[in-house]
């Protein structure tokens, strides 16, 4: 076995990344505070090639040195816009016809591996803030809940790696 070197990846340009067909999943991020997770979120979204992020409500903006940290670049390839409320961008994802679920523990979760999807389905998945969550006004919003199951003491997980378990997870599903 022998480690690729990075001419050896098939790494698409900006432009072809621009103009690839997308996975129909839209990412909203609600009150993070981290910019590394920001830079993380984008990274995960440039690797599965995501439609779209929402930064919403104090969720910090590119350009940001902090954010590009992390995203290496993602920042020139994911499509993003900044909207402050989050209940509002939901509303307009319904009125779109985009599926939008809340990554939280609440009442009636689908643990992610139950979690069935359609595959002429859009996607959205609202991740919220580190310490507090998806806010309840936005879960009042959602189609519903999906909750990663967890089996530890502290049943929390950092924002970047629950978005990338959850987006791999709806990515092989959409995609097979």
């Amino acid at each position: 076995m022998r480690k690729l070197e990075n001419k050896e990846l098939e790494r698409k340009s900006v432009t072809d990344f621009k103009q690839a067909e997308k996975t129909p999943i839209i990412i909203i991020l609600d009150d993070i505070r981290s910019l590394h997770n920001i830079g993380s979120v984008f990274r995960t979204a440039d690797a599965f090639l995501i439609e779209k992020i929402f930064l919403c409500g104090i969720t910090a903006t590119p350009p940001h040195k902090e954010i590009h940290k992390t995203a290496l670049g993602a920042t020139e390839t994911v499509a993003w816009e900044y909207q402050k409320n989050v209940t509002e961008v939901i509303a307009q994802l319904k009125k779109e016809q985009v599926k939008v679920f809340a990554v939280e523990q609440v009442e009636k979760a689908v643990f992610l591996q139950d979690f069935k999807v359609e595959k002429e389905t859009n996607y959205a998945l609202v991740f919220g803030n580190e310490v507090y969550g998806v806010s309840q006004e936005a879960i009042a919003l959602c189609d519903g809940a999906i909750e990663i199951p967890q089996l530890g003491t502290k049943h929390s997980l950092n924002i970047s790696v629950s978005t990338g378990i959850v987006v791999w997870d709806l990515f092989q599903k959409l995609s097979y």
